[in-house]
């Protein structure tokens, strides 16, 4: 049977399908991540058969009546423990992480001087600062603003604590950034945030551990140089998590989509995405990368802290993903100059309120 399978794109994971080549699959979606989970969503909720899919440790939880347990049937020993603990859910493996995906800073240090140490140097530096300007991308640099100066987007209960003056000083921000930044930034996925930065649009970003490769690649090593994440008033943090691999309740050959989810989670597999500048879960493949120069050093060096001391993840919640979309498409609307920070934050508080209180 050949098996059916919905797989995140872009630049930083597209590398490692062509190991699909060698196996009898159809790619019935392939997109970035908020298209992935939309079509993915639909897919399953008309009962559409899907046999794997790749999927996120923020989203899976959302995703939970459609995925069957993996305790048991796949091997984790070798993968970060943090990792498969992000990959759980009510005391499920859920999903088996493929990468572990925190941001650093890179930055244009021979044009515009010394990297920005905090959010205010980049606020009122010279340097350029570039960031995703919708979906997940927005709401994730927003929840690094409000964590950095502090203040928390849910309770210990898991109740929403948005309406508050860290999340206005949050907006303000990005609102400054944007503002000296290209226009349309509000349109920029990760990819194009990327892509602005090789262009020479942007003198700063942050960039995930993927994107690596491409700078590698690019002969801007040397020009563009990692540096940690800008600091809040508070603590300096970086929004992080896991994409992973799940298999969906309607999988219809369970042995063979078992079979791939082992060749995709091998350390031979592991190594590719290692090779590509990603962090992969496998302990051992992520181990035995050599830094290629010094500047490849110093991001393997800071990349590894930023894992180790300011990795902050949202709590788990099946309607997480319903806040995310009524939070980025709020903070959308400030970056265009359609309202103020203080209205902002307390729509995000009162939609987040009807979300979470109807579930």
């Amino acid at each position: 049977m050949t098996l059916r399978v919905a797989l995140v794109g872009g630049p930083m994971y597209d590398h490692l399908y062509r190991l699909l080549d060698d196996h009898d699959v159809e790619i019935v979606v392939h997109a970035d991540h908020p298209t992935l989970n939309r079509e993915v969503a639909a897919m399953l909720g008309n009962g559409e058969r899907i046999d794997l899919l790749a999927t996120h440790s923020k989203y899976a939880p959302s995703q939970a009546h459609w995925l069957q347990p993996l305790d048991g049937l796949v091997e984790t020993h070798g993968l970060a423990p943090l990792a498969v603990d992000l990959c759980q859910f009510e005391g499920a493996q859920l999903c088996v992480p493929r990468l572990i995906d925190v941001r650093i800073l890179w930055c244009r240090t021979d044009r515009r001087g010394p990297a920005p140490s905090t959010w205010e140097d980049a606020a009122e530096g010279r340097a350029v600062f570039g960031f995703p300007g919708r979906e997940s991308g927005l709401f994730g640099t927003f929840f690094e603003l409000v964590v950095g100066a502090g203040g928390q987007l849910f309770d210990d209960e898991g109740r929403p604590t948005i309406a508050s003056p860290e999340a206005e000083a949050a907006i303000d921000t990005l609102c400054r950034l944007a503002a000296r930044a290209p226009a349309d930034l509000p349109t920029w996925h990760y990819d194009q945030v990327d892509r602005a930065l090789l262009d020479g649009r942007i003198d700063a970003a942050g960039v995930w551990p993927g994107g690596w490769g491409p700078i590698r690649d690019s002969g801007l090593a040397g020009k563009l140089t990692p540096h940690p994440y800008p600091s809040g008033p508070t603590r300096r943090v970086s929004y992080a998590g896991c994409h992973a691999w799940a298999i969906p309740t309607t999988c219809a050959d369970r042995p063979a989509a078992l079979d791939l989810l082992r060749v995709l989670t091998s350390t031979e597999t592991n190594a590719l995405d290692a090779h590509g500048g990603n962090v992969c879960a496998d302990v051992a493949a992520f181990a035995a990368v050599e830094p290629v120069d010094d500047i490849d050093r110093q991001r393997l060096e800071i990349t590894a802290a930023t894992i180790e001391t300011a990795m902050i993840t949202y709590p788990p919640h099946p309607r997480f993903p319903d806040v995310e979309d009524a939070g980025w498409q709020a903070i959308h609307d400030a970056l265009r100059g359609l309202r103020a920070a203080g209205p902002t934050v307390r729509e995000i508080q009162a939609r987040a309120e009807a979300v979470l209180g109807a579930s």
